[in-house]
């Protein structure tokens, strides 16, 4: 979980002081921020946070606002709003644009607490997913133009014969090709070399 970086933005400092020490009870590593430029600043911090915890109403770029340049950057960290100002077209608005959450001011800390713990684990599977997929895309890079054409033509349903018919090669070579393939992609079977080629983002 130490890797698990929560990260909370709140221009009143009681309010920041006593919500670190609220999600610290999880056993998470929390930072806490007066504002969204010292988030934004903080690019250690961004690159590590599983969730962000944002105050709505801040002195220059607002929770709204820093969410909407997190989305621009291509962040996908979910984000919870905590507010005592929130209205329903500032919730609709947030919620349109991906938040995880909004709770507004007071608001019962378990049912915060078992949100953050949700949006972190959220968190960890897409960059578990993230990882998989750069994985997998490195690994298909590294094919040649030639093992690539088999491949389309395996993953088109294809008989050996019949691929070498369309490529105008042995049946030999597109045996060697698709044996390189299935080392190259680390897969010891037809299924299994489908099921992570269709996985695989385009």
């Amino acid at each position: 979980m130490a890797d698990r970086l929560v990260c909370v933005v709140d221009d009143d400092d009681a309010v920041r002081l006593s919500m670190g020490l609220l999600v610290e009870t999880l056993g998470l590593p929390v930072r806490c921020y007066p504002d969204a430029g010292s988030l934004l600043a903080d690019e250690g911090a961004l690159a590590r946070a599983h969730c962000l915890i944002l105050d709505v109403r801040m002195p220059g770029l607002s929770g709204i606002g820093l969410q909407e340049r997190l989305l621009r950057l291509g962040s996908t960290v979910p984000i919870i709003f905590v507010s005592a100002h929130g209205d329903v077209p500032m919730v609709a608005r947030a919620m349109r644009e991906g938040a995880f959450d909004f709770f507004q001011k007071p608001f019962n800390e378990q049912n915060l607490l078992d949100r953050v713990n949700e949006a972190v684990h959220l968190a960890a599977r897409r960059r578990q997913e993230d990882a998989w997929q750069r994985d997998i895309h490195a690994r298909l890079d590294g094919l040649t133009q030639r093992e690539r054409d088999v491949l389309d033509g395996i993953l088109a349903g294809r008989l050996n014969k019949q691929i070498a018919e369309n490529l105008g090669i042995s049946m030999k070579t597109v045996e060697q090709h698709r044996a390189r393939v299935m080392e190259k992609l680390r897969v010891e079977s037809l299924a299994e070399l489908v099921r992570i080629v269709t996985r695989a983002d385009p």
